[in-house]
């Protein structure tokens, strides 16, 4: 059965829809029907599985549908591979009525989102993402870009989509460690906004890391829940919205010192997490027990716990390159307790200790 939520941004307000074999139904992308042309954005891994069939679903609005397939991988996520979009928008002649579909994982939809808010200063685009993780993060929220080398997504533009389409059987075709890489974001949405969530994580773990459909449903769901809700407080992520990143300061450091693509991104978050976890205790906010359990939870869905050893002088190079930086100042997301996080200043002292326990230094 399909669920649909809102995403309550006024005009700007938006649909996510969540069930199986959603890239055949036609009426979830009504919103083509006043498109000039469609051009669908994917990979060279994601377009053998599904394009056809996306294609065909988009050809019923009588209009132009064009297949653009990038590289596959973060490592591509560049300026590099971004003018490929423009290249082929302006080559067939584009305009602003065009409308872009984003079918893949997050690579692909921040790609596809970052071309569509730049080009012409802005066309309308749809995100379809086909892994867990764009289905229960990076698709919903209007954050686009792309990455550099010296920080991960610190260029790019906010540009909702006019709809998100999670069809859960495209998860059917994912390796176990995108499925485990997306399950990361999982736990991060139990970790910082609901308790009872991360307990439900724990007690299916078996089922989520099988991709039963039920589970995974729940999974997706629930997830998208907390995050529309977050996002409609805080769109431009001003406030609440950058507790959303538990982890992603320590992660992005080990995806950036490591080289894009290396470790997946919910690899990274997830020893990230592990490593905010520890400084959260070290800050006495939650309990000795509270980073076992997360370290253990993090640990059964085969993600990283142990960081890579680039030293303390180079992870805290590379987590100035931050969003969340002030003044040079350095700012964290911690929990204040399970399901409930905050965004503070730390000592340094304090995160050089996190370091040397997590293996990083």
């Amino acid at each position: 059965m399909m669920k649909t939520l809102e995403v309550d941004l006024g005009s700007r307000s938006y649909p996510i829809y969540i069930g199986a074999n959603l890239i055949d139904q036609t009426v979830l992308f009504s919103a083509c029907e006043k498109a000039t042309s469609i051009y669908i954005v994917t990979n060279t891994t994601v377009a053998p599985l599904y394009a056809e069939r996306l294609t065909k679903t988009l050809a019923s609005f009588g209009k132009p549908v064009r297949t653009i397939a990038l590289p596959d991988g973060e490592s591509y996520k560049d300026w590099k591979n971004l003018q490929l979009i423009f290249d082929d928008l302006l080559k067939f002649r584009a305009d602003r009525q065009t409308m872009l579909v984003a079918l893949g994982g997050g690579v692909i939809g921040d790609m596809t989102g970052f071309a569509a808010a730049s080009f012409m200063r802005g066309v309308r685009f749809i995100q379809v993402p086909t892994t867990l993780l764009a289905q229960v993060d990076s698709s919903v929220g209007g954050k686009t870009g792309i990455n550099h080398p010296l920080g991960k997504n610190m260029i790019g533009a906010f540009h909702q989509p006019v709809a998100v389409v999670a069809d859960l059987s495209t998860l059917k075709t994912l390796p176990a460690r995108e499925l485990s890489a997306g399950l990361a974001e999982v736990i991060k949405h139990g970790a910082i906004a609901d308790a009872a969530f991360l307990d439900w994580i724990e007690a299916n773990t078996a089922g989520l890391l099988a991709c039963d459909t039920e589970a995974m449903a729940h999974a997706v769901l629930r997830s998208c829940e907390i995050k529309s809700a977050v996002v409609s407080a805080d769109e431009r992520e001003g406030g609440i919205r950058a507790t959303l990143n538990f982890g992603h300061t320590f992660g992005h450091a080990i995806e950036a010192g490591m080289g894009y693509g290396e470790w997946l991104h919910g690899e990274a978050v997830g020893c990230g997490m592990v490593m905010g976890a520890d400084l959260s205790c070290r800050l006495n906010h939650i309990s000795k027990a509270d980073l076992d359990r997360l370290r253990k939870m993090i640990q059964s869905m085969n993600l990283p716990t142990e960081a890579p050893k680039f030293g303390a002088a180079r992870y805290m190079e590379l987590m100035q390159v931050d969003k969340k930086t002030e003044g040079g100042q350095i700012r964290y997301v911690i929990l204040e307790k399970i399901g409930k996080a905050q965004i503070k200043s730390v000592p340094d002292a304090q995160v050089l200790e996190t370091l040397q326990a997590t293996g990083a230094a």
